[in-house]
């Protein structure tokens, strides 16, 4: 689930967040996510909240994980514990906003790994980041939890890019 689409002015504000460091930004896009979370009549809250890990490169090069720094105020705001270390990135990557199609898919294959099964066997998890694109972090690190024995995996992004129609 996305709270709003990556369009104007949401993408330039996540693009301050994630290369410039505005940080104050992630408390809005927590905010808005929750408002969009309790909006939806059926939505099941998550036993955990993960955010997408970052490869130890990139986040001494950024010097913070923008998904966590989302998930936290998130985690507050609808009650839910951050477990940011659930997941870990295992390799680094490119940054996939920079590739496409199967490229995309190949980039984030097998970088996802759960240290301990223990904290994710039979429980809904919920995976944060900050924009969904192709889908296939989120789809990799989903997959990787259910691997694990997560009974549930959600997806809980503040912005999605609109599909692209051929």
């Amino acid at each position: 689930m996305a709270a709003t689409a990556y369009a104007l002015p949401w993408d330039r504000l996540v693009l301050e967040l994630k290369f410039g460091g505005q940080l104050a930004h992630a408390r809005l896009f927590a905010q808005l996510l929750a408002e969009a979370v309790r909006a939806l009549p059926a939505f099941t809250v998550p036993a955990l909240l993960c955010p997408v890990p970052l490869g130890p490169g990139r986040l001494a090069g950024r010097g913070f994980n923008q998904a966590l720094e989302i998930a936290r105020p998130l985690g507050r705001m609808l009650g839910i514990a951050v477990a940011p270390r659930l997941a870990e990135r295992v390799q680094e990557t490119s940054a996939q906003s920079k590739l496409h199609g199967g490229r995309r898919r190949a980039n984030v294959a097998h970088v996802f790994a759960v240290p301990d099964r223990a904290l994710v066997e039979g429980r809904h998890i919920g995976i944060v980041d900050d924009v969904m694109s192709s889908g296939q972090t989120l789809g990799e690190l989903a997959a990787v939890f259910k691997r694990h024995g997560a009974a549930r995996v959600t997806n809980m992004v503040f912005a999605r890019t609109p599909p692209r129609h051929s």
